[in-house]
């Protein structure tokens, strides 16, 4: 009896035990189910990967292919895992992540050295996280410093790896990077830190990025250059230790110097590049800085350089006689397309970016006095017939005044044909042909060729007394060129990061002269080369049209003109509107920047 009791006792007892053990076991599942839950249950998809669009610069080029600017608020250039040479991979894997192609995406022996590095040091020295879980945590989580995000970070890794190619994923990796200096991605590093692709990177210069992710400024080359070399070398070690590199490759690329200076890209063109970013913003937003577009301007790489080049040079000829502090403009538009192919808005951009072709409003003198003598062609006058150029007054704009328009040289020449008062730039001739015609009309053809300032409606303004733009000067002009009206345009197509055409720019035409008045506008503008104040001009081998402008005190000094394919239009002054110097006129100061870019394009571009 006492047996069976006995026996039942253990029956119970076991029973009991068992009951508890069941009890711990589904305390301890619902624990952990609880914590993989806990962990689990807001986890990002991992397919977006698959969707993976990096905010990637955008890049302009010329019409001639030449690679101009980047846009960007994070430089980074995509380049696909397959392009980045092996080298690189290998020193990036050696210090980041040596069991990259070995573990499953979390590297238990990793933790473990690292840990044991760790306690060895007294202080986190080495840190046991993964290339995928690096990726993982910088596509997917925040910053933050938890174990829940530790443990996020584990599982996504191992998602990641299951799904995608260890190509892929360190590919991605490289492109998400930050390297220091404003540069995301490796492809953007290198140009940044050497100035090339990553495809044409040494030993050495790959061993360096691969040291920058870790801590982008305290390892900077260009703040920290002794440091820069330390880092440097723990990598070339890590290479040669795993077999990497050989011990030749390994003293060739120890010995390399650093880079001293960021290659930061300053634009090509600044004034142009400036003028038409504002224009893409105002109608892409943003994404014209993130999306990686292909952006094909306009602008002729040769043609901007001609300019640049010019202005420089004259200016530097000018002021060897007048008091330095000139600025000047070029714009050159195809009278064709309407494409503008080169823009100088000022002698350095980089000092100041204030855009003298495009923003300045300065009175363009007579470089106006076309459209009076156009009015007048439009409303059946020819370039033979004559006009009386003597002295004349009128009633000024306040009471009591007279207003009298004098010749430059104190000189009135009596009955002049139309041609020869545009050609000698007669100012009493034309404010008498002004008031003929009616200065309301002179102001309506101005508008109707492009001029979108505010022209005031009294006799003065046919001598060029209102403000216009450069810009507007030319554009007006390249219609007295064709008869047709072209909207200026900076870029003829944008592509995305797939090479597809998101947009393409077709020249907007207008037909507003007709035939015969443009024959009679050209014949007074060439006369102003063959005969007029434009005479230095005649030194270009081929037949240009153009007009001289100053304004009073040579404060401003123009020339504007055009041959069978670009109108091109220069303006010389101070930015405080004081005068040049003493006769510094349009034909002195503008004229000759005129004349040798003129001279110099028609190799560049293509004849007929």
């Amino acid at each position: 009896m006492n047996l069976e009791n006995d026996k039942e006792g253990k029956m119970n007892l076991l029973s009991k035990k068992i009951i508890i053990l069941i009890f711990v076991l589904s305390a301890f599942v619902g624990i952990f189910g609880g914590i993989v839950y806990w962990v689990t249950s807001d986890l990002p998809n991992i397919k977006l990967l698959e969707e993976y669009t990096p905010i990637e610069s955008s890049r302009v080029y010329s019409s001639d292919g030449k690679l101009i600017a980047e846009l960007y608020v994070e430089r980074r250039t995509f380049i696909p895992p397959y392009q980045i040479p092996e080298h690189v991979k290998k020193a990036v894997i050696s210090v980041e992540d040596v069991r990259f192609y070995h573990h499953p995406g979390v590297d238990l022996i990793g933790i473990m050295r690292a840990l044991w590095s760790d306690i060895k040091a007294g202080g986190i020295v080495e840190g046991g996280s993964t290339i995928t879980q690096q990726l993982a945590r910088m596509l997917f989580l925040k910053p933050e410093r938890s174990l829940k995000r530790k443990l996020k970070e584990a599982v996504l890794s191992i998602r990641i790896e299951k799904r995608y190619t260890k190509d892929e994923i360190l590919g991605l990796y490289l492109n998400q990077s930050y390297f220091g200096t404003r540069a995301y991605g490796i492809e953007a590093a290198s140009q940044t830190y050497f100035g090339k692709s990553v495809q044409n990177l040494s030993i050495g210069e790959a061993a360096l990025l691969a040291s920058l992710p870790k801590a982008p400024s305290l390892y900077s080359p260009f703040k920290n250059p002794d440091k820069a070399k330390e880092r440097r070398e723990v990598v070339l070690k890590k290479m040669l230790k795993h077999g990497y590199i050989t011990e030749a490759e390994f003293e060739k690329a120890m010995n390399e110097p650093l880079p001293g200076t960021p290659h930061m890209r300053k634009y090509e063109a600044p004034y142009f590049i400036e003028f038409m970013r504002q224009k893409l913003e105002k109608k892409y937003g943003p994404e014209i800085y993130t999306s990686g577009y292909k952006i094909y301007s306009t602008l002729d790489h040769r043609m901007q350089k001609i300019a640049e080049d010019v202005i420089e040079k004259v200016i530097k000829t000018i002021e060897q006689r007048v008091e330095h502090g000139i600025q000047a403009s070029l714009i050159a538009i195809d009278i064709q397309t309407g494409h503008i192919k080169a823009m100088v808005g000022g002698l350095d951009f980089w000092k100041n970016q204030f855009n003298r072709a495009t923003q300045a409003k300065r009175q363009p003198g007579s470089a106006f006095k076309p459209f009076v003598y156009l009015t007048a062609f439009e409303n059946g006058m020819l370039s033979g017939d004559r006009i009386i150029d003597s002295p004349i007054s009128f009633r000024g704009q306040h009471h009591g005044v007279r207003w009298s328009p004098h010749n430059y040289d104190g000189k009135y020449y009596g009955s002049v044909t139309l041609k020869k008062a545009l050609a000698k730039s007669l100012n009493a001739a034309t404010v008498r042909l002004a008031d003929k015609i009616g200065i309301e009309n002179i102001i309506e053809s101005a508008k109707k060729l492009g001029i979108k300032a505010d022209l005031q409606p009294h006799l003065p303004t046919a001598l060029g007394a209102s403000d216009v733009t450069l810009m507007e000067m030319v554009s007006a002009y390249s219609a007295f060129a064709t008869g047709r009206k072209t909207e200026p345009l900076t870029y003829e197509r944008i592509l995305n990061r797939d090479n597809i055409v998101i947009e393409e720019t077709i020249p907007h035409i207008e037909e507003i002269i007709s035939q015969n008045v443009v024959e009679e506008i050209k014949t007074s503008l060439g006369a102003v080369v063959k005969e007029g104040t434009a005479k230095k001009a005649l030194e270009i081998d081929r037949t240009v049209y153009g007009k001289t402008g100053t304004t009073n005190d040579f404060t401003d000094a123009w020339f504007i003109g055009f041959d069978d394919q670009l109108a091109v239009g220069v303006w010389v002054g101070r930015d405080n509107h004081t005068p040049i110097g003493h006769k510094e006129t349009g034909a002195r100061a503008a004229l000759p920047i005129w004349i040798e870019f003129m001279k110099r394009v028609p190799l560049q571009i293509p004849q007929g």
